[in-house]
């Protein structure tokens, strides 16, 4: 312990010795190390956050997942600081002052994007950060630039959401309808086409479809009335055969009118009256059968006159006549519909062997509108989609921004510490100051102490002699240690006084 004590004693007694060496170190560092300090520009970050609410209600409904507004809440956030973004917060702020070129527009943009950061702090928070150290400017300005810079960012923000959705839904619905229009003439002239070609080749046919499924439904119609006619015709004899066996009247009372030609006129007309309040269309067979007895009969009540004839009329035989009649009209209509099924199916069949492309050009034809009617059917949905979409996102605002923190006024610089510096150089400069009067003292050969002496050289020492200190040199070294005390206080006040002037200046930025 007391040879440590004396170790340090002895360093004590080396830095005294050299204590101007030490002063001057430390002033040369101080101003060296403090002058640094202040050709650095003092930079002022201005910060904001911002809420980005997505509406999960009508977006949905329509089509717009969480996933689509998670991508435009990217894509704004990778767009916000697009060189296009950063030109217009240059024109908008004091960085326009330092803009005479478009090199130098340049340069601004580069350094603003490195300035910027965008953080996303939470799901849907966001921070936007901007920091501002321009050489050329005071602190003041720095300050305000950065806030400047935060704001206009903002702005740019809430204008990339509102009208960036909207010009793209401006471009798409135009788009898709100059597509559309095109696709409507396409379509319209696939159709003409279609009704030309069926015009001349399948418009007697039923069905619908190709030449071979309409021929298909032709033959299956024409089988049905073939049995529908053998139906009818088979019946027809029946029914002639008893009519050949039924009498017509029956003995009754002369004169009595109720088996007239008339009355069965009279009657026929009431059931046809009858039919017709059914809902029975003149193409009803029981109504062409009904129409075919009145006008067989009528001719026979002009020539039977008002008083009718003898005898009660058979209601077997009239019932029996108005069956045959009825026969008789489905046999006609089936035998009409029977030849001119067979008159189409043969001039169709003619035209097939003349024209052998007929079936592959209804294919081709078919095709054609198939596709055309597949894509306008698409482009139409697509842009009542892109309409819905562009209403929702411009009216209901889908994704919504709210500022949480507006941007912050800096008043005290981020960088540099000015305060912790100046004081870590002071401290450094001394301990520099300290060190160097030490090891200059230890290059130096001399020994402080008898016994530093004696052990060096492994010699005795036989005795010391103190130093006799006259006046004159207690006088002088008083006055050096006055010089030295200034010194050291004048290396205290520079640092006091750089410390005023650091608050001084963080008190004028407002």
């Amino acid at each position: 312990m007391d040879g440590l004590y004396e170790q340090l004693r002895i360093a004590l007694h080396q830095v005294w010795r050299r204590r101007w060496l030490a002063l001057g170190a430390a002033w040369g560092l101080c101003l060296v190390g403090w002058l640094v300090v202040a050709l650095i520009p003092n930079s002022y970050e201005s910060k904001a956050r911002v809420f980005v609410q997505l509406q999960s209600i009508l977006p949905t409904q329509v089509g717009i997942t969480a996933a689509d507004r998670q991508n435009d809440i990217t894509r704004i956030k990778q767009t916000l600081t697009s060189t296009d973004n950063l030109e217009k917060v240059v024109r908008r702020t004091e960085l326009n002052n330092l803009v005479a070129t478009k090199r130098d527009l340049a340069v601004q943009v580069d350094a603003l994007r490195k300035v910027i950061k965008v953080t996303a702090q939470q799901d849907n928070l966001f921070e936007i950060s901007a920091t501002s150290s321009i050489s050329g400017f005071s602190n003041g300005q720095n300050a305000k630039l950065a806030a400047g810079i935060v704001q206009n960012l903002l702005d740019l923000f809430v204008e990339a959401n509102l009208s960036g959705d909207r010009d793209e839904a401006t471009e798409s619905l135009t788009f898709l309808d100059e597509q559309l229009q095109r696709r409507e003439q396409d379509l319209q002239a696939a159709e003409q086409r279609r009704v030309e070609f069926e015009q001349k080749y399948l418009g007697v046919l039923p069905g619908e479809g190709s030449i071979g499924s309409r021929m298909a439904a032709a033959r299956a119609e024409l089988s049905g009335i073939e049995q529908q006619l053998m139906q009818a015709q088979s019946s027809l004899v029946a029914l002639r055969s008893q009519l050949g066996s039924t009498p017509p009247t029956l003995p009754g009372i002369a004169g009595a009118d109720n088996g007239s030609v008339s009355s069965q006129l009279t009657l026929l007309q009431a059931q046809l009256a009858q039919a017709a309040a059914r809902g029975w269309t003149d193409a009803h067979p029981d109504v062409v059968a009904l129409k075919a007895q009145i006008a067989r009969l009528r001719p026979l009540a002009a020539r039977e006159g008002p008083s009718g004839a003898a005898g009660m009329p058979n209601p077997a035989y009239s019932s029996l006549r108005g069956m045959v009649a009825e026969r008789e009209a489905q046999v006609q209509a089936s035998s009409v519909r029977k030849a001119q099924l067979d008159a189409d199916l043969a001039e169709l069949s003619s035209k097939q062997a003349t024209e052998p492309g007929v079936a592959a050009q209804q294919a081709q034809l078919n095709r054609d509108y198939e596709v055309l009617k597949r894509q306008y059917d698409k482009l139409l949905e697509d842009r009542e989609q892109v309409r819905l979409r562009s209403d929702v996102q411009s009216k209901t605002a889908a994704v919504k921004f709210k500022v949480i923190d507006p941007p912050s006024a800096p008043r005290i610089p981020t960088s540099p510490d000015r305060p912790i510096l100046l004081t870590a150089i002071l401290f450094a400069a001394l301990a520099a100051g300290v060190g160097l009067a030490f090891v200059w003292g230890q290059l130096q050969t001399t020994f402080p102490t008898q016994g530093r002496l004696e052990a060096i050289t492994g010699l005795p020492v036989l005795g010391s002699i103190s130093e006799v200190v006259t006046d004159a040199v207690k006088a002088r070294r008083r006055q050096h240690l006055l010089w030295l005390g200034g010194g050291g206080g004048a290396l205290a006040a520079s640092y006091a006084l750089l410390m005023a002037v650091e608050f001084w200046q963080r008190s004028t930025v407002a």
